[in-house]
């Protein structure tokens, strides 16, 4: 059933309330999925598979890249297949060196939590990967994309950090940023849309950090407002880059089929080679979704919502100024080749009207007061995290490494599978 407003009919029946509230939850229930369990539950359900978009959507080719969604994943890959990553540079640090103090995220290969270095006594918010699970489903490339992205924008405002990264011979830890603000989808949830000068400051943020992205020859493929954080002031964080995609020059594309089904561009969803441009679609999504609160094409029928991504157009409610609507036409344009951003990049962006007001070296530097205020009184404020994370009590396993004797030889393979993942920034970073 496709979402439609009722704001032109005037009133809002206990009825309509009760399906809109039923529409939210069942849209949030899927939010919280993994792409690759989303395409799996959805390739199980009969009735969504006999709708012709989704039977070719689940025909995945052969990709140029490991697949994210299949079905059926490969055993791991032997010694030869494996990818020397370079020496390690941090070989000494280890899970004892912290206090594991709550949980504050999952994903489909662990958690993030919240954790106190023991020496420095500083807060860190600290990603525990299973390494068993990245091998079962051949996404080992996509956790080294990660960290290398990772290591390349330490410095940019609006990009999570990564202080250094460790591993054990089971696990892997991405030691970053604490950030905690919540997530962007957080407050979406409790406020329902935003008003178009807080959303505009969001977007602005995220077309910056997406700029130095592309900058560097990366597309950063997955934006969403769960990977979107606010800082302790406000500011946005884009966090999560296992889905980046390296070396994608100006005119480069890529065929690779992932992301989040609600922000999929209809050059993915055809299985064409996409490029840079993929961003500025996603980040149309999430402009539309903060004015209005739900996705663009959002349905809860999956096939009607990709049929809607492909061929239905844009439909605007007259409640926007002029200006975000020319921009969201822009961006959610279905020729990626007529897209807003296709010719100069960022820089399209930045010079659209609906971002005028924005002074954008003073937004770079922070100089412009974020519209809200998480008002977070300290690290160990968690009111702005899910619930569902932190009453979660933390594993035991998560800061311990495995008994040597009670190693196996799959878990022997998986820490060769990882070498050059331990790093440890230069001395003089931290001056």
């Amino acid at each position: 059933m496709t979402v439609k407003t009722e704001a032109a009919k005037g009133t809002l029946t206990y009825s309509r309330m009760r399906g809109m509230v039923a529409i939210l939850i069942a849209f949030m229930k899927q939010r919280r999925m993994g792409l690759n369990d989303f395409i799996q539950k959805i390739a199980n359900n009969s009735y969504a598979c006999k709708h012709p978009e989704v039977q070719s959507i689940l025909k995945i080719s052969q990709p140029q890249e490991p697949e994210l969604m299949n079905a059926n994943p490969s055993p791991p890959p032997s010694p030869s297949q494996q990818i020397n990553l370079g020496p390690s540079s941090n070989p000494h640090a280890k899970p004892s060196d912290f206090h594991f103090l709550k949980v504050i995220g999952k994903g489909s290969f662990g958690k993030v939590l919240l954790a106190r270095h023991k020496a420095e006594e500083a807060f860190y918010a600290v990603k525990v990967l299973q390494k068993k699970a990245i091998l079962k489903k051949k996404e080992e490339k996509h956790i080294m994309s990660e960290r290398n992205v990772l290591l390349k924008n330490v410095k940019h405002p609006f990009l999570v950090g990564l202080h250094f990264s460790f591993q054990t011979a089971d696990k892997l830890y991405f030691v970053l940023d604490y950030i905690n603000g919540g997530e962007l989808f957080y407050h979406l949830q409790r406020e329902r849309c935003f008003l178009e000068p807080r959303a505009r400051f969001y977007a602005a943020e995220i077309a910056s950090a997406l700029g130095y992205l592309h900058s560097l020859n990366i597309v950063y493929r997955d934006l969403k407002p769960e990977n979107i954080l606010l800082d302790s002031q406000g500011h946005i964080v884009l966090t999560d880059f296992g889905l980046c995609k390296e070396n994608i020059e100006h005119n480069g594309t890529t065929s690779t089929f992932c992301g989040t089904p609600e922000y999929l561009a209809p050059e993915v969803l055809h299985k064409q080679p996409y490029d840079r441009t993929v961003d500025w679609w996603c980040l149309g999504a999430v402009l539309y979704e903060m004015l209005y609160g739900l996705p663009p094409f959002y349905s809860r029928n999956t096939a009607e919502m990709y049929d809607n991504i492909l061929n239905k157009p844009l439909q605007l409610k007259p409640n926007i100024t002029n200006s975000a609507r020319h921009l969201l036409e822009g961006l959610l344009q279905k020729d990626r080749t007529r897209r807003l951003g296709a010719k100069d990049d960022f820089m399209e962006i930045k010079n659209h009207v609906f971002f005028s007001l924005i002074n954008w070296d003073d937004l770079t530097n922070k100089k412009i007061t974020p519209p809200f205020n998480p008002n977070v009184s300290g690290p160990s404020d968690l009111r702005h995290f899910d619930p569902e994370f932190t009453e979660e009590p933390v594993p035991n396993s998560i800061g311990r490494s495995p008994d040597s004797i009670l190693i196996t030889a799959s878990v022997k393979e998986a820490a060769e599978a990882f070498l050059g993942f331990s790093y440890a920034p230069p001395m003089d970073s931290f001056l």
